[in-house]
């Protein structure tokens, strides 16, 4: 889960009515970037980001759990976008299944080539806000939803299945399978082939693909030690699977580290309407003697408490592996 929230709820908490203003841009920030990765649109986002916060003041005061605030900012969120959204240009229109994603012996040789990234094109990446949003509009929806609140939001398995409605284990397959079209869309030189039919196409080496199927859990640190070592000792034979692993990880890495910001006016004005309504609201449930605690829409907070968090372990270098 993003620090922001844990920070909103605190300076929330604190009754400080200068923090008001600072929890306020917090979670803009949050609903705002979550929305445009979504969207896709700016003004849409915008739309989104106002909708939400002004649905979500009424609870903020009673709220004390940042993982239920959480849930329901992105589940609410969600919703308004896809009423709201238009479609993209960068949109596709193919299903998509993992052998499509997964390269034949060909393209891993030709990875393991060009494996490190000249300066050039590292300089090139560093640039390439726009080039990360493109790729990651170009995912299908449903499984863009799960890589942004997984991988862009930092939510963990759980709390992802819970804003999607979606068991684990599916969250964990759309996952993968996102992260590997975000992969091929930012490989350089576009040199693997878009998504399409099995035809055509060589075989797959067996142990190569039974990797391929495993690397997000094997990212994340969710495999048993002994299924790690088996990769991991793959990988030592194999290096076409280490550069392809490497690929994927900068891959991942650079959808992390991609940011969209609000329009500073935009915000600003939000801002000063936000904090308006939320003393309002303070002062209107102070003369209720704050007797009534309102029960929240989307998700409360002894329902943020099932499941445990996801622990993550870090993952073996697969330079090094």
């Amino acid at each position: 889960m993003r620090p922001e929230l844990t920070q909103a709820v605190e300076l929330l908490r604190s009754g400080n009515p200068g923090a008001i203003d600072d929890a306020l841009a917090l979670l803009q920030n949050t609903v705002f970037s979550f929305s445009m990765k979504v969207c896709g649109h700016r003004e849409d986002a915008e739309d989104t980001m106002q909708d939400v916060l002004l649905k979500a003041l009424p609870y903020l005061p009673k709220l004390q759990d940042p993982q239920a605030l959480a849930v329901w900012l992105y589940k609410v969120a969600r919703n308004r976008c896809w009423m709201s959204r238009r479609r993209s240009k960068f949109a596709p229109r193919e299903t998509v299944a993992l052998d499509d994603l997964m390269p034949d012996a060909s393209e891993l040789e030709s990875l393991t080539a060009g494996s490190q990234p000249s300066p050039e094109a590292l300089v090139a990446s560093h640039e390439s806000a726009q080039r990360v949003r493109e790729a990651v509009l170009s995912i299908p929806a449903p499984y863009r939803l799960v890589l942004v609140l997984h991988d862009m939001e930092d939510l963990d398995t759980p709390e992802v299945a819970r804003v999607t409605g979606l068991k684990e284990g599916t969250v964990r397959v759309r996952l993968h399978r996102a992260r590997l079209l975000l992969r091929r869309e930012l490989s350089a030189g576009k040199a693997q082939p878009r998504l399409r039919r099995g035809r055509g196409r060589a075989a797959k080496p067996v142990p190569c693909r039974k990797l391929f199927a495993q690397l997000s859990e094997y990212l994340d640190g969710r495999l048993p030690d002994l299924t790690c070592e088996r990769i991991q000792k793959h990988l030592q034979d194999c290096p076409p699977c280490v550069a392809f692993l490497a690929d994927l990880q900068r891959a991942v890495h650079r959808c992390r580290a991609y940011a969209e910001p609000c329009r500073p006016e935009t915000a600003g004005l939000l801002r000063k309407l936000l904090a308006d309504e939320y003393l309002r609201v303070l002062k209107s449930q102070a003369a209720a003697g704050q007797g009534h605690r309102p029960s929240h829409p989307a998700a409360s907070p002894a329902e943020s408490q099932r499941g445990q968090p996801e622990r993550r372990r870090r993952p073996a270098n697969p330079q090094t592996a």
